[in-house]
């Protein structure tokens, strides 16, 4: 039985190759950095979990052995908290190339159409010079430039097409003159099992894509329709200034961990367009990818899609708000902790409990609603929040429990704010 390692194995590209080579009877090994998310594939394979670009010659070359093809499905799409490009697309590229050097393995590279040394991203120019050392130091590579892939599976980009296409009554209308080409991610898995069974020769570079075009508002309409939604009441145009502005927001939320597919990086790609020639795997000896409208048509637009869709916009909403609520909580405490520190003191609590109370209290919710903008921090944030209001709750009720009966409900409003809290601990997932 042929043997495969699939780095990046748990995302969008690298599962569905995962499972295109294990019915292609392969012997499958995983590389990711999470064993969470390793074991939410539910995948009976063996996975290496380990930071990618922190691999050796000395280890990669152990970790080889045995092995006939190595699948690289790994990236990012910009610089970040979690996130080294140089790293990921050129260091552990030349590890793994001058490991592999050394013994017979084919690499399967999974590169993006479109990159150049002198493209307008980070990421176009650090993958263009990883596929540069894969071509001219490996002997045995082969690399796949995929376009705009679509999948089940909905994540960054993709998620972020899908969410714009099912905002209520409009269809924002954006770039209207990028041209963009998609690919169904089997017809990209099914590359990758052709380049490693040795049906394709190696030394080839080929695009993976569909052979239409379609302009972006038109992808949005196609993708809205086939979710299910009715037409949009109204189409507004979105400056492409407003879109860059957006970007560099999104690409500050990158720092505290957030990997958006509205950072600059995925906008500057989809205004330059995504664009391949199909040509060049037909004449490798590979299959024709399916068109935008077949793709479409084999994913099944199902009420959980329509939910997630709606959700996806949903949750940075609820973070946002939360962690508004909570900061402005705590600071308008400390402007005037002696209005609080009164509502207690009105109420016979003890004197020596008052100001920590207080003082303790505005701290912790301005740590709460710092805590959950820091993605890493966000589901035990949402947990706390959860947690601190309840004490707040079970301590009204023991101190001051007229307020309970206040007719703005100063304590009843704590309840919708416990339910966001606990919708954003239960909508966070990693990939």
């Amino acid at each position: 039985m042929p043997k495969a390692i699939v780095l990046g194995g748990y995302g969008l590209i690298g599962l569905a190759c995962m499972r295109a080579l294990a019915k292609a009877d392969f012997e499958i090994i995983g590389v990711g950095r999470s064993m969470h998310s390793a074991n939410a594939v539910n995948l009976p394979v063996e996975w290496i979990i380990r930071d990618i670009p922190s691999i050796t010659t000395d280890e990669w070359l152990a970790m080889l052995d045995g092995v006939d093809v190595v699948v690289n499905a790994s990236g990012a799409l910009q610089d970040g908290a979690r996130d080294d490009l140089e790293a990921i697309h050129v260091t552990a590229v030349a590890c793994l190339v001058e490991a592999a050097a050394r013994i017979p393995v084919r690499i399967v590279q999974i590169s993006a159409a479109g990159v150049s040394e002198t493209a307008s991203t980070a990421f176009f120019q650090t993958k263009a010079r990883g596929d540069r050392i894969l071509s001219t130091r490996a002997s045995n590579w082969i690399i796949l430039r995929p376009t705009l892939v679509l999948s089940p599976e909905a994540y960054g980009g993709t998620a972020l097409l899908r969410a714009v296409s099912s905002l209520p009554l409009i269809l924002p209308r954006v770039l209207p003159d990028v041209q963009i080409q998609t690919v169904y991610v089997g017809d990209v898995a099914d590359a990758v099992v052709a380049s490693a069974l040795g049906q394709i020769h190696s030394g080839t570079i080929a695009d993976i894509t569909e052979e239409d075009t379609h302009s972006f508002p038109v992808l949005l309409a196609k993708v809205r329709r086939w979710q299910g939604w009715a037409d949009p009441v109204a189409c507004p145009a979105i400056p492409l200034p407003l879109v860059s502005t957006v970007g560099k927001v999104a690409d500050l939320l990158g720092h505290l961990g957030w990997r958006s597919a509205l950072r600059t990086t995925a906008i500057t790609t989809l205004a330059d367009g995504v664009r391949g020639d199909p040509d060049t795997w037909k004449t490798a000896g590979g299959s024709p990818c399916r068109s935008l409208d077949n793709t479409l048509a084999l994913l099944p637009a199902t009420r959980q899609e329509r939910l997630f869709s709606r959700a996806y916009l949903a949750l940075p909403l609820a973070i946002g708000t939360l962690a508004i609520f909570w900061l402005l909580s705590g600071l308008i405490t400390l402007i005037d902790p002696a209005r609080a520190m009164s509502v207690l003191a009105e109420r016979a609590v003890s004197s020596w409990v008052i100001a920590p109370t207080v003082f303790g209290g505005a701290v912790a919710d301005m740590i709460l609603g710092i805590g959950i903008l820091w993605r890493p921090w966000t589901k035990p944030a949402a947990l706390g929040m959860l947690g601190l209001s309840s004490a707040y709750l079970i301590g009204s009720l023991i101190a001051a429990p007229d307020l309970w009966a206040d007719p703005l409900g100063p304590m009843v409003k704590v309840l919708p704010g416990m339910t966001l809290a606990a919708l954003v601990w239960l909508m966070m997932e990693d990939r």
